[in-house]
């Protein structure tokens, strides 16, 4: 491996460092290269300062309330009722700008089909974390599982609702713990960089009945980059 690929991977490793994506085997082992490799310590130090910098620029956005109302009423009713609801939904909008750099950095996409819209899915208690990016031809829509599971018995269903729609659709069961790419039909290209993502909880195999029947686990809106 050329000096240029190992440092894109170390920048790679440091940004997943310091947004605490790493999984306790590999953050201990890069901890320990970060006592005796002064470079490293500097790739950390610069990511710090970008992503401080991102936060600051992100503009907080309200939801519209039809889209809000659309949510409500798409999703499982109990989950008007969960805490900070919208306080997640907010939450991915203002990690767009962050989930797009994990996306090109995690190599999720090829150069010539670099994402457009991402959204970062991420539960209310911070223990499932969901990537998405959609393609600039809107035809195939990838989702890296940074953590979390379903619970035994159950998978990840991803869902899009589209802005004004009645019923969320489903774009398919994901796969646990590995990085899904799903087609997504013609005829939701048009609502897809006006939709939101949610994450249900369903029975292997997904929904049976073509609506979320378990836990909606996270939801976000996407973004465009």
């Amino acid at each position: 491996m050329s000096d240029a690929e190992d440092r894109n991977d170390d920048e790679a490793l440091a940004a997943e460092y310091v947004l605490r994506l790493l999984s306790e085997e590999d953050r201990a082992a890069f901890e320990a290269r970060l006592k005796d490799e002064p470079a490293l310590r500097d790739l950390v130090l610069d990511w710090e300062a970008q992503f401080a910098g991102m936060a600051d620029e992100v503009e907080e956005i309200a939801p519209p309330p039809r889209v809000k109302a659309g949510v409500l009423k798409a999703v499982s009713p109990s989950s008007a009722r969960r805490p900070g609801f919208w306080a997640m939904l907010l939450g991915g909008l203002a990690a767009a700008g962050l989930a797009a750099i994990l996306i090109f950095g995690g190599g999720l996409f090829e150069p010539s089909g670099q994402p457009r819209l991402t959204a970062e899915l991420v539960s209310e208690d911070g223990a499932v974390v969901l990537v998405a990016g959609v393609a600039a031809d809107t035809q195939e829509i990838v989702v890296e599982q940074r953590s979390g599971r379903p619970p035994e018995g159950h998978v990840f269903e991803l869902w899009l609702i589209a802005e004004g729609a009645e019923a969320p659709v489903s774009l398919g069961v994901l796969e646990a713990g590995r990085t899904t790419r799903l087609a997504l039909p013609a005829a939701l290209a048009p609502s897809v960089p006006t939709g939101v993502l949610a994450v249900s909880e369903e029975p292997p195999g997904g929904s049976p009945t073509g609506a979320p029947t378990g836990a909606v686990v996270a939801t976000a809106r996407l973004a465009s980059l």
